[in-house]
């Protein structure tokens, strides 16, 4: 069974839900998803689902599933990275007012480039990678604090030195 779920912004998503019930119906997806569908306001005719899920029992769907669809959310992404399950994200876009602005675009971009997601960005291409899902494994990603703290560091000096020349400039 494959988990979909939209994570917890208050927004609707109701793009990705009908896009896979839909697939379902037509028989271009053949696996069997089950759906948290959250704040979407369509509700799927060839899946079963639940609106909001407790902590314990999405945790224990979760677990359970073979693989996971979602959002390009960092919250799920860290989630399915941690389970080491294979994730295919689908990004919600600001043109379909399912979010304040695009960065889930680069979000799966890059969590894709580094072999940790599938990313899909058209509903036939969402259908075509949940067939390459069964045989995905992501690649463990690790944490840096190191990285990291140099990154912080070369930024904070950036600020440090922009301030000083707007000093200068002002003087």
């Amino acid at each position: 069974m494959i988990l979909l779920t939209l994570g917890t912004y208050p927004l609707s998503f109701e793009r990705l839900v009908r896009i896979v019930d839909q697939g379902i119906v037509s028989g271009q997806i053949k696996e069997d998803i089950f759906a948290q569908i959250g704040f979407s306001s369509y509700i799927p005719k060839a899946m079963k689902y639940e609106l909001i899920m407790e902590k314990q029992h999405f945790e224990n769907v979760l677990r359970s599933s073979t693989a996971i669809i979602s959002h390009a959310g960092m919250g799920t992404i860290s989630l399915a990275l941690s389970e080491n399950k294979a994730l295919l994200v689908f990004p919600r876009l600001v043109m379909y007012k399912e979010m304040v602005n695009d960065h889930q675009l680069s979000t799966a971009r890059k969590f894709e480039e580094t072999g940790h997601v599938l990313a899909a960005y058209t509903s036939e291409e969402l259908y075509e990678k949940i067939r390459l899902l069964k045989n995905f494994t992501p690649k463990p990603r690790y944490s840096s604090p190191e990285r990291v703290s140099r990154c912080v560091g070369r930024f904070m000096q950036n600020i440090n030195l922009n301030c000083a020349l707007k000093k200068e400039e002002q003087q």
